[in-house]
């Protein structure tokens, strides 16, 4: 949900990327969220954090609460964010759907926080 939200809240020319320290899917109720809010992630993969090079990249997010946050070496700024993990709610398909829209509605107010900082 990171790389689908951030671009159209980042200052023109910042690249995002978003990756893991256990990369599986794409979580179908994490686009179907994103759907809702006119961001189409469909496209996207998930990708291990090795594969960023961390010669390109100014900033990192970690979003990670209760799994294992990756380490990301390098020079960049770093922010923890320790968001819940929407694929583990417990409940019927709409439950779990609605702790995706928790998740991506808070990610998109801190990342448009930290974008109109400028942080690039």
């Amino acid at each position: 949900m990171p790389e689908g939200s951030a671009p159209s809240l980042a200052p023109s020319g910042v690249k995002v990327s978003s990756a893991g320290s256990a990369p599986s899917r794409l979580n179908p109720l994490a686009v179907r969220a994103l759907s809702e809010v006119g961001i189409d992630s469909s496209g996207q993969r998930s990708k291990h954090v090795d594969e960023i090079a961390p010669g390109d990249v100014d900033a990192v997010v970690t979003l990670c609460a209760d799994e294992i946050c990756p380490v990301f070496l390098g020079k960049a700024r770093r922010v923890h964010w320790g968001l819940p993990d929407p694929a583990g709610a417990p409940g019927d398909e709409e439950g779990r759907l609605e702790a995706f829209r928790q998740v991506r509605d808070e990610l998109r107010r801190r990342l448009a926080r930290l974008f109109a900082r400028g942080t690039r």
